[in-house]
């Protein structure tokens, strides 16, 4: 059997690189799928969001699986928006057993907007926040258990990427999911339903190769020491953190809540 076999995922920021690839990884392992994107382009951010074209790609890889899928075009920020793809979801596929709140933007670059603070604090942490509290009433409510893990980072765990505006708030929302991830895990253990953080250094995606990106480090060249990994590799794969998605969500990581799990090549720990 296995390992998540006919459970139902409700995932975010799915379109593609992380998310996509969870999706892709959890259906491998039986579940059927609920996958959410925003599938707009900010004004702050200076990289390509991810598009309608990508959320139906995801679909159609998800199909070929051979399992369930609906994509809803929903913004994180927008609790009605939320509940209207979480009721459609549950109406399609299911109810969920399984929610990975993924979507998120990296908004730090040279000529970053005063924005970039507040619409990623408003995804990243604020989306996150909504797209538990839409969930995890119904999960509670069924009273059969269940698994949630947040996408943070290696910046959700330390104080990098220096003094930009798109950079404090990317850090301070990825340690705001760690508050989140904590709290959630004491209040909705009696209910059987875990709750876990991921904390990925670098992963080749697109959110992350990027000229945005490239540009940023070549005018803060004094930040790149302290973004490189103890292990010799660079970009990890978005397989590596798919696959610690799946342990936390399958009955292997059954009695694993609270957690920082970090999947970082050593990044964290570096001296």
């Amino acid at each position: 059997m296995r390992r998540v076999e006919n459970k139902v995922a409700f995932i975010t920021g799915a379109a593609r690189g992380q998310g996509r690839n969870h999706a892709l990884r959890l259906a491998e392992e039986g579940a059927d799928i609920i996958a959410v994107d925003m599938c707009k382009q900010l004004p702050s951010a200076r990289y390509d969001l991810a598009t309608s074209e990508d959320l139906a790609d995801t679909r159609k890889a998800i199909e070929a699986l051979g399992r369930k899928v609906l994509t809803v075009e929903a913004d994180v920020r927008d609790e009605q928006q939320l509940a209207d793809a979480f009721r459609e979801g549950v109406a399609t596929i299911g109810l969920v057993d399984i929610v990975v709140a993924n979507a998120g933007v990296a908004l730090f670059a040279v000529d970053q907007p005063h924005e970039a603070w507040q619409d990623t604090i408003d995804i990243n942490l604020t989306g996150v926040f909504n797209t538990l509290e839409t969930v995890v009433p119904s999960m509670v409510e069924r009273g059969q258990g269940g698994a949630i893990v947040l996408t943070s980072s290696t910046a959700g765990l330390r104080g990098i990427l220096g003094p930009s505006r798109g950079a404090l708030a990317y850090v301070a929302s990825k340690h705001g999911l760690v508050g989140l991830m904590r709290s959630y895990a004491n209040n909705l253990a009696a209910h059987s339903i875990r709750v876990n953080s991921v904390h990925p250094t670098g992963v080749e995606t697109p959110m992350i190769v990027t000229p945005s990106i490239d540009a940023f480090l070549e005018a803060n060249p004094e930040l790149v020491p302290h973004i490189t990994n103890a292990m010799p590799v660079g970009l990890v794969s978005v397989q590596d953190v798919s696959n610690a998605v799946l342990y936390l969500v399958s009955d292997e990581g059954r009695y694993v809540t609270g957690t920082t799990l970090s999947v970082d090549a050593g990044f964290a720990n570096k001296i």
